[in-house]
């Protein structure tokens, strides 16, 4: 299946934040969506474009980066570092799985 809103974020992000590691994983089968959907996303992103910024900022960097292309996402799992944090200590957390799956 083609990957159309994935590719988008990819694209945006990779030509608007340059970033180092860029990690976009589809969580739209833990969820009550038909198969195929592009609705939940875990966003990984390491720049330092994110360095000195609160995480408050770099989630609204992330929003505005993808402007239109939110209205078609559901739900976006941000995870942002600068360089040094990914480096030292780069900790995601695993999504849960939706309650009515």
């Amino acid at each position: 299946m083609e990957k159309i809103i994935e590719n988008q974020i990819k694209d945006i992000i990779n030509d608007k934040l340059s970033p180092s590691v860029l990690n976009i994983i589809n969580e739209s089968s833990m969820h009550n969506v038909p198969p195929g959907s592009e609705s939940h996303f875990k966003l990984i992103v390491v720049s330092n474009l994110f360095k000195d910024l609160t995480n408050v900022k770099r989630h609204q960097l992330i929003y505005s980066t993808l402007n239109n292309l939110m209205n078609e996402i559901h739900a976006l799992s941000i995870h942002v570092f600068d360089e040094h944090e990914y480096e030292n200590n780069p900790v995601v957390i695993d999504s849960p799985n939706c309650a009515n799956k």
